[in-house]
């Protein structure tokens, strides 16, 4: 840890010299001024800077490191602001449920623990809790979506499409969760209960949470504490909702502790140190087990009626209940006035572990331990990681308007994943060291702002030897490393045209690694060797964008066009044996439209509205190892598990009261029907791919009522119209998936400040 502390620190200040000798002058790490300051004299630049730095509707520090207008930044970002994560929390607690309703290219919800099928634009995004990464791009095991209380979350901020700027793992995008901070001097405490229910009595769940803060004029203080108590779910028709196999939120309970406290000094306050530290944890209570349903008379075994699956009463012997186990330390110190710039160092642990339900599958049995076929068993993934983000940002170098942006981030993670039941290794420990500085540069030239890059990933990963399970084998795989080094370019412009109308453009690539522990236990072949298997190559994603906004008094609209590629991308398939994914490394290509606005028609009505679509297509085969064959060409479609199909939504928000509201909002998904064959020339194998979707709309509905000292009153009602549907990835026929959404939730939610 300390080499690369040493390096980030050595580099950071070795830029700061130069700049600092470049241009003597004292200024801060705020934002450049808007393109209507240009022609005014520096003290309105100035105003107009700390205006917008303080104005959270139109700043992002998520890539940048250091607020940064909205409007300077070339690509499609999208600000989840306080308004409509509360709006989404008297609805449901779903953690991710917020980013399916306000984000154009975030897939629907799976409204469970495992967030399986929820990317952005077509690919997984990295997940941020105040810059620190959730999960480990070693193992996703698509658990990383609900990782703390949503309650504490003041604003997301979203960057999509893949993104270098935060480390490897963000293929479709950044979405960083950033915690709430202090805002009223002296002390605060906020107390919110919840009580939600579907009407039978085992659907009903709990929820109370504190929050504590203290603002001074040299310290601020956040402590919160949340506990959730889950009851079963019922889907439209009145029947119970299958757990999900990979970990469901009904019948659980999670309990969230979250701290964060804060200390400026210096001259002006203008240092800052600030350490916090957040536990989240949920764990299934074990009260139900899942029955299986069926898909038709073509399922195995058939039925003449389709019926999803359920729950019932009971627990499977000797099991264990499903969790997940998220905790992380964090420091941080910021310095606005270190030779001229802003110096931000960032230092972090999180150690993460995450149960599956038990199964009794094939890639679970072994003879040697029980008859085959009775074998039950339940995966455990465990993660750590530690690291340190830097970053030093000079304004106003060598000329005015020039900014340098630089930095070293370093991290280390260790995943592996085991079979808990039994104790058996499923993939062997996988240990990962990155060491990546960056520098960026940007040009504000009057309207335009001019902005390029580069981010150099120097990796190393190292796998322990190890032997497969008996359904793969048993046989040896010899460990070793693999080295990963890579150059990621950024470079784009935003023209502010007028003070309403801007239009942007922009190429960026991504690094990420292809969820490396499904082909090392995947692997039946004896002669192995970790460092000649090519599915471990990277995934280098290249994106071309290009978008406009318009944004008037009352209204304002956004367009965006996107097209991804990934020369040796990797996509979802279902082995048909073993019902578990397997991983296909071939190119891919994924382009999409997004669309946003907004109407605030008077004061008293307000309309919201998006609209994504999104399609992608990969090769039904990859290149040859041995070389006798290219890639095929792009002619199989990508479906649920890698894009959703088009998705709309909207709201209408009525302050019928000086202290009242409501807002009225629906999400609707549509159906698709998508298809492709091919021929391989090599050897005249044949391949073909068919899928179909149907489509639903979802309505919600959630009134404020603001009783003043005596607290806030709120309403919600999610899936209003009681609507039966199927989730769309839950369409496709996979392992035991076959699961309903949720039908109508009520909840009412009280919270008191005092």
């Amino acid at each position: 840890m300390i080499k690369p502390l040493t390096a980030a620190i050595s580099s950071l200040l070795l830029f700061s010299v130069m700049g600092s000798c470049a241009h003597a002058q004292d200024a801060q790490g705020a934002a450049p001024a808007n393109a209507s300051s240009v022609d005014k004299n520096k003290k309105d630049a100035d105003a107009a800077k700390k205006e917008k730095v303080t104005n959270l509707d139109q700043v992002i520090v998520t890539g940048v490191r250091t607020p940064k207008a909205v409007d300077e930044i070339p690509g499609a970002i999208t600000v989840v602001g306080k308004a409509e994560i509360q709006h989404t929390l008297l609805v449901t607690d779903d953690a991710t449920a917020v980013l399916a309703r306000a984000v154009p290219g975030y897939a629907e919800s799976s409204q469970a623990m495992s967030n399986t099928g929820e990317t952005l634009r077509g690919r997984i995004p990295l997940r941020l809790l105040d810059g620190v990464p959730q999960g480990s791009p070693l193992r996703e095991g698509t658990r990383n979506g609900t990782f703390t209380d949503m309650g504490i979350v003041g604003r997301v901020e979203v960057i999509n499409g893949p993104s270098a700027s935060e480390g490897i793992g963000a293929a479709g995008g950044i979405i960083n969760y950033i915690s709430k901070v202090p805002t009223k001097e002296g002390n605060e405490t906020t107390v919110t209960m919840r009580y939600s229910t579907q009407g039978p009595r085992d659907s009903g769940g709990w929820k109370t949470g504190v929050t504590f803060t203290r603002k001074e004029d040299s310290y601020d203080l956040l402590l919160s504490g949340s506990h959730i108590d889950r009851g079963v779910t019922y889907d439209g028709n009145g029947r119970r909702i299958g757990l999900n196999t990979s970990g469901s939120l009904a019948d659980s309970l999670s309990d969230n502790i979250f701290l964060k406290a804060g200390y400026n000094f210096g001259e002006g306050n203008d240092q800052r140190v600030q350490a916090s530290y957040s536990h989240f944890k949920i764990d299934g209570k074990g009260d139900y087990y899942q029955v299986l349903g069926c898909r038709g008379p073509t399922d195995d075994p058939p039925c003449a009626v389709p019926r999803t699956n359920t729950s019932e009463k009971g627990h499977i012997y000797g099991s264990k209940d499903a969790f997940n186990d998220f905790e992380q330390y964090a420091v941080e110190y910021t310095h606005n006035k270190l030779f001229g710039g802003a110096l931000d160092i960032n230092v972090y642990q999180a150690n993460q572990a995450m149960r599956y339900l038990p199964e009794l599958t094939d890639d679970k049995q072994d003879p040697l331990i029980a008859p085959l076929g009775t074998l039950w068993d339940q995966s455990e993934i465990r993660a750590k990681k530690k690291g340190i983000r830097t970053s030093w940002t000079r304004p106003d170098l060598f000329l005015t308007g020039l900014e340098l942006h630089v930095g070293v981030d370093y991290v280390k993670d260790q995943a592996d994943q085991r079979l808990a039941l039994t104790n058996r290794l499923w993939v062997p420990p996988m240990k990962y060291d990155s060491t990546a500085p960056y520098a960026q540069l940007s040009y504000d030239i009057g309207p335009v702002t001019l902005s390029g890059g580069m981010r150099h990933e120097d990796d190393t990963l190292k796998v322990d030897s190890y032997t497969t399970t008996y359904y793969r084998n048993r046989v040896f795989v010899q460990g070793g490393s693999l080295n990963y080094k890579e150059n990621l370019k950024n470079i784009g412009g935003i023209w502010r045209i007028t003070d309403e109308w801007s239009a942007f453009a922009s190429y960026s690539e991504g690094f990420t690694l292809p969820n490396i522990g499904i082909p090392l236990r995947n692997i039946n072949v004896p002669g192995q060797s970790v460092d000649r298997i090519s599915d471990l190559q990277p995934i280098i994603f290249k994106n071309d964008e290009f978008g406009f906004n318009w944004r008037g008094d009352f209204a304002s609209f956004g367009a965006t066009h996107y097209i991804s590629k990934s020369p040796f991308g990797a996509s979802l398939a279902i082995d048909p044996h073993s019902n578990d994914f397997i991983l296909s490394r071939a190119p891919v290509r994924i382009e999409g439209t997004e669309l946003t606005g907004d109407w605030q028609i008077n004061p008293t009505w307000k309309i919201t509205g998006l609209y994504s679509h999104i399609k992608g297509a990969t090769s039904f085969w990859a290149t040859d190892p041995a070389g006798r064959f290219p890639a095929g060409d792009l002619k199989k479609p990508m479906g649920v598990l890698d894009i959703n199909p088009d998705k709309l939504a909207g709201s209408v928000t009525w302050n019928f009261l000086a202290n009242a509201d409501a807002t009225l909002g629906f999400t609707s998904l549509f159906g698709r029907h998508i298809s492709g064959s091919d021929t391989r020339p090599y050897d005249g194998a044949t391949f073909s791919y068919d899928e179909q979707t149907h489509g639903y709309t979802l309505w919600d509905l959630g009134v404020n009522y603001d009783m003043g000292r005596s607290g806030k009153l709120s309403f919600g009602v999610e899936n209003l119209f009681d609507k039966q549907y199927i989730l769309t990835w839950s369409q496709l026929a996979g392992y035991q998936n076959y699961w309903s959404g949720r039908g109508r939730v009520t909840s009412v939610t009280y919270s008191i400040t005092f």
